[in-house]
């Protein structure tokens, strides 16, 4: 891999409820900056992120993955986090060493309860933060809704 300069090193979070779509999302990351030459899908198992057996046999992310993608002269660590509340400390760790993160609503389900609270975790660390709808090819997508 190509060396870096700290200045074009960033850490990035992928943060948000479960079945928003977190490794779903970094795993067309991966693909569209050509770190990855084939996209896995969570439902078969084969997410990159989701590296343990019991991650891919459930479909959820157990614990916090940190892959290195390069985009305009740039590292981007992408640590894709996981939703389900049980794995919460998982996020707050990797909360302390983000420069920015990505929260993912999805369109179906709105603003989940949990999050609310990766939201409210990321402001306990200043975490700058940009919010991206999820899922808006889905029946029942409402972009307003997840809005309000």
């Amino acid at each position: 891999m190509k060396s870096f300069p700290l200045n074009r090193i960033r850490n990035i979070g992928i943060i948000s409820h479960i079945d928003a779509g977190k490794t779903t999302v970094t795993e067309r990351m991966l693909f569209y900056t050509g770190t990855i030459h084939k996209m896995g899908e969570v439902h078969e198992g084969e997410a990159t992120t989701d590296w343990m057996p019991q991650e891919q046999e459930r479909g959820i992310s157990i614990t916090a993955a940190a892959i290195t993608c390069q985009w305009r002269n740039h590292a981007i660590n992408l640590i894709d986090t996981p939703g389900h509340v049980d794995f919460t400390i998982e996020v707050e760790r990797s909360l302390r060493v983000l420069d920015g993160a990505v929260a993912i609503f999805s369109a179906v389900e709105g603003v989940e309860p949990q999050s609310e609270a990766v939201w409210h975790q990321a402001d306990k660390y200043h975490v700058p933060r940009v919010a991206f709808v999820n899922k808006m090819d889905r029946v029942g997508a409402d972009f307003y809704a997840v809005l309000e």
